[in-house]
């Protein structure tokens, strides 16, 4: 049995703004079977979107053609036909979500980037982590001295190795 879910396209630059995908599945016992053009939701989204649905069916990859990736969703437990169809409109709203999440990632990479650098070289000279370990080791020496009067050397000589 094939049905179809209308989905809008994501927009981009080159697309005309009203350009619908038609999201057309298979049904079969226990099973939807999708072709997605990977030119309308790139390859990291369909992933991101199948990834998803891992705890509740099995998960099958396949390119039936250049540009084309079919996505076969098993189910682990018996499931109904609406049931099925629910699925299918959930890796439809999957697939926009991803789409989104790449595109904002994109759209962000610069700022992340500027961040992870600023935390990472700090121009004030002694990094956080320095200025906590010396703190660390002040309480240290103020709470319990070492209590060494002498350095073990001049105790006792004879134990030592001798150097040469």
């Amino acid at each position: 049995m094939t049905s179809a879910v209308e989905v809008t396209r994501p927009a981009e630059d080159t697309a005309p703004p009203e350009e619908k995908a038609d999201f057309e599945y298979e049904l079969s016992e226990r099973q939807i079977r999708f072709v997605i053009d990977e030119q309308i939701y790139p390859r990291d989204a369909i992933y991101g979107a199948v990834y998803i649905f891992i705890d509740r069916c099995y998960v099958l990859l396949d390119r039936p053609a250049d540009q084309k990736v079919a996505v076969r969703l098993r189910t682990k437990a018996a499931s109904t036909e609406a049931e099925l169809e629910a699925l299918a409109g959930e890796l439809a709203n999957e697939l926009l979500n991803q789409v989104l999440r790449l595109r904002v990632g994109e759209s962000t990479a610069r700022i992340r980037e500027y961040y992870m650098a600023r935390a990472f070289f700090s121009t004030d000279g002694k990094s956080t982590i320095d200025q906590l370990l010396a703190e660390l080791d002040a309480e240290e020496m103020a709470e319990a001295p070492l209590e060494v009067a002498v350095p073990w050397e001049k105790v006792s000589p004879a134990k030592l190795p001798e150097k040469g």
